[in-house]
């Protein structure tokens, strides 16, 4: 029943042209479809059958998405220790395969999981189960093959319609629930797309009757729906456009396109810079800890995310044992005024840094 009445909810919303006489019945749709989703994928949680299990390893962990065959159990085996299987023909990946890429240091996760298909985020082709392995990634790398660049749209709606938020950050809205006194709206700039009553009939849809809700961008329907949902994913990706080999001469171009980072898995094409990219779009940085009065281990970084602060790497080490007895630390590298420098345990840090932590 809900899958019905999602789909309708679907429909009349793409056929509504959205001007200043509809938002506010748009409004009212897009939290009622969101809303629906919502209880929809708690209902279909516990029946799913036989789901993937994955542990999260190393220093993060990338997913590979995309439609069959295009091509990623062949950059897995590329870029990592994996070993997955590769053929001509579709669902060739019938589990998630796991590998490891070493970069900088660093020990990033990457999986190949089963290739999406249109309809994934409705339950299609075990879209539900292969959904819920996704929710722990640190980064997603859709791949489309050249020539076919719309399947990246549809697996960009499918994960839209998950929940997932790709290259974007939560919106800056607050919602504090009260017992009484209605719906109180504030805003520290000029609300072009929302008005009290929009805000109103989104949050009826939600069973939120009291609250004071504080706006501090320029945020429309699917910012206010999404502050109110739970299972929100803000992850980055990377488009990869795969199979370049297949071009013809003088067609080179066809490399250099907006948003995507062309490449030929097969012909070993572009892959030192997606992994470039990987580690770049991670946030990861290496910090080289240096005991007292020895030299630093320049062989073995600790790897950080960004922004960090020596209190993070101290942390990291060891919470009971560094993090909740640190005292100052010691800095070389690009942080530094001059080598050696004595700083606080909130002082950022930079890639390549090195650190002596001294504790009480």
């Amino acid at each position: 029943m809900h899958e019905e009445e999602i789909q309708r909810l679907e429909e009349e919303i793409r056929d509504t042209k959205y001007n200043k006489h509809t938002q506010f019945h748009i409004g009212q749709l897009k939290a009622k479809l969101a809303r629906l989703r919502m209880e929809s994928a708690k209902k279909s949680t516990g029946s799913r059958g036989q789901g993937y299990s994955i542990r999260k390893g190393g220093d993060a962990t990338v997913l590979l998405v995309g439609f069959p065959s295009v091509g990623k159990s062949t950059l897995l085996n590329k870029i990592t220790n994996a070993d997955s299987k590769v053929g001509d023909y579709e669902f060739t990946t019938l589990n998630v395969i796991p590998g490891v890429m070493e970069y900088n240091g660093a020990k990033i996760q990457i999986l190949d999981i089963p290739g999406i298909i249109e309809g994934a985020s409705g339950g299609k082709g075990r879209g539900k189960e292969i959904l819920s392995v996704m929710r722990n990634a640190d980064l997603i790398i859709i791949m489309a093959e050249i020539g076919k660049e719309e399947s990246a749209r549809i697996i960009e709606d499918e994960l839209y319609n998950a929940g997932f938020r790709l290259n974007r950050k939560p919106p800056n809205i607050v919602i504090h629930k009260k017992l009484t006194g209605g719906i109180d709206l504030k805003s520290t700039r000029k609300l072009s797309k929302l008005d009290l009553q929009i805000v109103r009939a989104v949050m009826n849809e939600f069973k939120i009757s009291n609250a004071e809700v504080i706006i501090r961008e320029d945020a429309g329907v699917d910012e206010l729906i999404d502050s109110l949902m739970k299972n929100r994913i803000y992850v980055p990706y990377i488009r990869v456009l795969n199979k370049v080999d297949k071009l013809q001469k003088g067609e080179n171009q066809s490399l250099n396109r907006d948003d995507w980072l062309a490449i030929s898995a097969k012909d070993n094409l572009r892959l030192e810079l997606l992994k470039k990219m990987i580690w770049d779009k991670l946030n990861l940085m290496r910090i080289y800890m240096k005991r007292i009065g020895r030299e630093p281990d320049m062989e073995k970084p600790l790897i950080i995310r960004k922004p960090a602060s020596v209190q993070d790497v101290a942390n990291k080490i060891h919470k009971e044992a560094f993090g909740r007895k640190l005292e100052y630390a010691r800095i070389w590298g690009k942080s530094a005024k001059f080598p050696g420098q004595k700083v606080g345990s909130d002082k950022t840090l930079q890639d390549e840094d090195i650190v002596e932590l001294h504790i009480d």
